[in-house]
């Protein structure tokens, strides 16, 4: 797992729409999870991404001047009232943690992992 430092200065420019933002860094890394550092759910999906050998890129929004108004980008985006954990796999909006874990049990999850070459076996 790897935590994004320099991104954060990205995610600080003034001039930049949220939303802009939120797809920029998704598509940066094969997998990017955006959360907060004192959510248990958070910390469950980074684990369950660990555990199978994938190294996601992090984006911790209690951490960044302007995290609020990321989740509440991520709010909109996925339609929640929760804004994390949200998980991009290639690219693409995965979801929070009960769609990661539906993923996960129903066997797709890990052909989307391969197919962002996040997993190789």
């Amino acid at each position: 797992m790897h935590y994004q430092g320099e991104s954060y200065r990205a995610m600080s420019d003034n001039g930049s729409d949220p939303m802009e933002r939120l797809a920029k860094l998704a598509s940066e890394s094969a997998v990017v999870i955006f959360s907060v550092s004192s959510c248990c759910m958070c910390h469950a999906v980074k684990r369950l991404f660990c555990g199978m050998g994938v190294n996601p890129a992090v984006y911790e929004l209690d951490q960044d001047p302007r995290g609020k108004e990321m989740e509440r980008a991520l709010m909109r985006l996925h339609g929640n009232s929760q804004a994390v954990p949200v998980v991009f796999i290639g690219g693409k909006l995965i979801g929070s943690m009960d769609r990661v874990m539906a993923s996960h049990i129903n066997g797709t999850l890990v052909p989307l992992l391969k197919e962002a070459g996040a997993l190789w076996l």
